[in-house]
């Protein structure tokens, strides 16, 4: 199996996991969770190297498989996944990339998971200004028919200090700003899935360059970096 490709063993091997998720089961196939989780950590890394030639990536952070039940209710000791961010070097690029390789719920994630209340409320005026221009970027044929439509949280009505008959209220009431795409199994396996992965955090480059520049200058347009 290529570096480049995931084998039909770590879906394997996760869906297992998934049908016996207790710590029996998990020790007695310890052996081949650290084979599996190597060829992960492998695939990750080399996506890494990938995505460099079109970003500054920071780090790879992967998780870890156990999970922490102390105060879940779900008890399962164990997440039947790999899952792994990567993060844009330097104060002035903006967002984030994700990962996880999951039997039937395998999905690549980019965007703005849980920005701090100064990004929120800049994003916000922003789009009270003018929000033409990020329209322009997320509404382009060729962004969405690679990520689709900006999915995440919002609040219910309008912030405070907003007004809930503003045209671009739609977006203004939004908390997170991210866009998902999903992938079935057999894509997963497919010989290109790293490509396919690296190519689609390459098409998202025109958002996350417009929301770092939002994010980094105030509504006049200045530097906020010193």
């Amino acid at each position: 199996m290529s570096a480049n490709a995931l084998s039909k063993n770590v879906l394997g091997f996760l869906s297992r996991l998934k049908k016996n998720n207790n710590r029996e089961w998990f020790g007695e196939h310890k052996k081949e969770f650290k084979e599996v989780e190597a060829e992960a950590k492998t695939f990750y890394n080399n996506l890494m190297e990938k995505m460099k030639d079109h970003d500054d990536i920071e780090k790879l952070k992967m998780f870890r498989i156990y999970r922490d039940v102390r105060f879940s209710k779900d008890k399962t000791p164990y997440q039947p996944h790999f899952a792994g961010s990567f993060a844009r070097a330097g104060a002035h690029l903006r967002g984030g990339y994700y990962l996880r390789i999951r039997p039937g719920e395998s999905f690549i994630a980019a965007g703005f998971w849980e920005p701090n209340k100064e990004d929120i409320y800049r994003i916000r005026k922003e789009f009270e200004v003018d929000a033409a221009p990020f329209r322009k970027v997320i509404n382009n044929k060729k962004f969405k028919s690679v990520w689709g439509d900006l999915v995440g949280d919002g609040v219910k009505t309008a912030p405070k200090g907003f007004n809930k008959e503003d045209p671009n209220i739609d977006l203004i009431r939004k908390k997170q700003f991210i866009f998902v795409r999903n992938f079935k199994n057999n894509e997963v396996n497919a010989p290109g899935f790293m490509d396919e992965v690296n190519n689609s955090f390459k098409a998202i480059r025109p958002y996350f360059d417009l929301m770092s520049e939002i994010l980094t200058t105030d509504l006049n347009g200045q530097s906020l970096l010193k």
